[in-house]
């Protein structure tokens, strides 16, 4: 493939896309990625109250080392949170990413896009145009919740996947929702997976000094967007029930969103102002320090596709206490990588938190079985299904 170019079109360049990305790119002559950016986003950002600035392009992008066969073009559309504007994003967002590459004059043998809706839909368009191959990655909330909403989106994502290629989906709870699809494109189970020159296991008391945490606390971290989904209202219930037996744990949530708000409001309704920090938002690049300062990281998430938070703590030889929904139950195997709790059970979850801080954990072997996740085993799994379309 190293004569061949790839265009990969998604949602974001950041995190696992990014990750992802790179390290694939050196199998390529050139590899493309038209990213879709909201500019209504730009605009709404500036009101005193908004949660559009969680949405501005510096979140979406990450352009630090980027290689240099890498070339990153923003498709910035304009489109407001609202239901026909949703289903009308996939014309939207073709028409501007065939505009960049025609003003870019931008080459291509493959493309790969990163979630059925919208990035699926316009590789499925420019296939059609094109004849070029499309490889489309189903992740999570593409695939088992927007295609059962009603009739018309069933229709949408089985029009992307029937024109696809190849779908690559990241567990085997996302590969059962396809299956209930009338849907005869072939699909792979990828999970994501971490880069491990980032999430490596590091000395805890360093690096609790560099981001001035208390050394004398249990620390538990969660990493993830404050919306619904992502269950912190849960993890908030567990902690009011964890405090009663034990009073020494520090729980720390990272992420932004619209949920904010609500969740400093039942925070200080509980009374647990001084076991729990919302922190904001964090580079990626300084994840890795957050979560080997932690001893416990901890997912109360209500659904997931294959969540990457989950490789990196792994990799950093953190145990993992998670809800059993999307790919996590087929990561978390045994106990010696963490236990699993029912989704919006914060009794469930609490039960499971306490037990977990008073095990005697063996980082090493956390750290070990995570290795099989990291990009570059991941990477070698998608290459071979490049390799199979491109050969087609």
């Amino acid at each position: 493939m190293q004569d061949k170019n790839l265009l990969i079109l998604s949602h974001n360049y950041n995190d696992f896309i990014k990750d992802q990305t790179e390290v694939i790119a050196p199998n390529f002559h050139q590899v493309s990625v038209c990213v879709r950016y909201n500019i209504a986003a730009k605009i709404l950002s500036h009101l005193p109250v908004s949660t559009y600035k969680n949405f501005q392009i510096n979140r979406h992008l990450d352009l630090t080392q980027v290689p240099g066969n890498i070339f990153v073009y923003p498709a910035e559309i304009f489109y407001l949170p609202l239901e026909f504007q949703r289903r009308n994003l996939g014309n939207i967002h073709y028409k501007k990413v065939r505009s960049i590459i025609h003003e870019k004059k931008i080459e291509f043998d493959l493309i790969h896009a990163h979630f059925t809706w919208s990035a699926g839909y316009v590789g499925a368009k420019i296939k059609e145009s094109s004849g070029i191959p499309v490889v489309i990655t189903a992740h999570g909330y593409d695939i088992y919740s927007l295609p059962f909403k009603d009739p018309m989106w069933k229709k949408n994502i089985e029009y992307v996947l029937n024109t696809v290629d190849t779908i690559i989906t990241v567990s085997q709870r996302n590969l059962e929702c396809i299956r209930k699809l009338d849907v005869g494109t072939p699909v792979h189970v990828i999970p994501n997976g971490f880069r491990r020159n980032l999430f490596y296991p590091r000395n805890t008391v360093e690096c609790r000094e560099t981001l001035g945490l208390p050394q004398d606390r249990k620390l538990l971290l969660t990493v993830g967007n404050l919306e619904p989904v992502k269950g912190h209202t849960w993890l908030i219930e567990a902690v009011k029930e964890i405090v009663r037996e034990r009073e020494d744990i520090l729980c720390i949530i990272i992420g932004a969103g619209k949920e904010k708000r609500s969740l400093e409001k039942q925070i200080r309704s509980l009374g647990l102002e001084n076991y729990i920090r919302l922190t904001g938002g964090k580079p990626h690049d300084e994840i890795p320090l957050w979560i080997n300062a932690c001893d416990l990281f901890v997912l109360p998430s209500l659904n997931e596709g294959n969540p990457t938070v989950m490789f990196k703590a792994l990799g950093c030889g953190k145990p993992f206490v998670g809800t059993r929904v999307g790919g996590v139950p087929e990561v978390i195997t045994s106990d010696t990588y963490g236990f699993l709790v029912n989704p919006a059970d914060s009794e469930d979850l609490s039960e499971n938190i306490l037990i977990a801080l008073d095990k005697e954990w063996d980082n090493e072997a956390i750290s070990r079985y995570a290795q099989r996740f990291t990009w570059e085993n991941i990477a070698k799994e998608i290459l071979d299904v490049y390799g199979k379309v491109l050969d087609t």
